[in-house]
């Protein structure tokens, strides 16, 4: 059964390679995947909200959803699933990017995109659009440049958007914990964690 799934995960990176390889996105695709590499171009969005006031609590949150993904992706199921990456298996495509070092399921490229992606979609819905295009723009790269199995990409959405969920329901349990606890002190208002 996981030679048959394995089989049709490299016929589907193989069509997707075939029929969207071109000279455009040979040059664009090494630059969009190195904005996902250690989930850079969040990090920074990150950095920008926590540097705002008004949106400290949001950067804040897709920090933690960051490193969620990234304990859970790359520290553990990598670790667990140990797949080999698709080029190691086709040795006669040229990569466009250096060869990653890790092994391939899930795409900690994807994860981390869809995590920092899941927060800012809940909490700021006007990037909505923005921030879920960059994500799949991230997610496709990893499978056009031959790094990830269509496979590794669908479970780094998953994994990806679980811990956004785990993130915002996390930090809505606290300051809704925070408020009740304030309320119950007499006070007006609530606190905004």
């Amino acid at each position: 059964m996981m030679q048959l799934f394995g089989k049709i995960d490299m016929n589907l990176l193989k069509l997707i390679h075939d029929y969207t390889q071109n000279a455009l996105f040979d040059k664009a695709m090494p630059i969009i995947t190195f904005l996902g590499d250690k989930g850079l171009i969040w990090i920074i969005i990150a950095v920008a909200l926590i540097a705002s006031k008004e949106y400290r609590k949001v950067g804040t949150m897709v920090i933690c959803a960051l490193l969620l993904s990234s304990i859970l992706g790359e520290g553990l199921l990598k670790h667990l699933v140990q797949r080999p990456r698709p080029f190691t298996v086709v040795p006669a495509i040229q990569l466009l990017i250096s060869k990653p070092l890790t092994y391939s399921f899930p795409s900690g490229h994807t994860a981390s995109a869809f995590a920092a992606a899941g927060v800012l979609s809940k909490m700021m819905r006007k990037y909505r659009v923005y921030v879920v295009m960059l994500a799949l723009l991230i997610a496709f790269s990893r499978m056009y440049l031959f790094v990830h199995y269509p496979a590794d990409i669908i479970a780094g959405i998953m994994l990806g958007l679980i811990c956004s969920k785990m993130i915002v329901y996390f930090f809505e349990f606290v300051n809704k914990r925070l408020n009740n606890k304030h309320e119950d002190k007499g006070s007006k208002g609530g606190i905004n964690f």
